[in-house]
């Protein structure tokens, strides 16, 4: 019994994680020049983008490279990862200087509402 409840209260906040940086997508979208994306379901696709291709990045070059890194080398790695997932979401088109604006938002967004999807 405790363990189904362990399982469905992170699966809640899994659930929570990601409507969270789809919204946070969303208002980066408005925000910045050179970031386009249309719909919350295209800003929900791209968030499990981002964070997959985090993931990805993370475990072919460990934890010094990875979008969670706070230094320069993660924050170049986020801004790949949004730039990179253009090509995989529908409808979302970002140029350079839009993902490098998006990476620098979403780190800013995330010191104060982690998401634990940080990109």
């Amino acid at each position: 019994m405790e363990v189904s409840r362990l399982q469905a209260s992170s699966l809640v906040g899994l659930i929570v994680r990601f409507i969270v940086s789809a919204l946070v997508l969303m208002l980066v979208s408005f925000l910045l020049p050179g970031f386009a994306l249309l719909t919350f379901g295209q800003a929900l696709l791209a968030a499990v983008v981002i964070a997959v291709l985090g993931f990805v990045v993370e475990s072919l070059f460990g934890k010094r490279i990875s979008p969670q890194n706070r230094g320069i080398v993660g924050f170049i790695t986020a801004a790949a990862v949004i730039y990179i997932s253009q090509f995989l979401v529908p409808g979302m088109t970002i140029s350079i200087l839009g993902a490098l604006l998006a990476a620098i938002i979403i780190g800013v967004v995330d010191l104060f509402v982690p998401t634990e999807l940080q990109i």
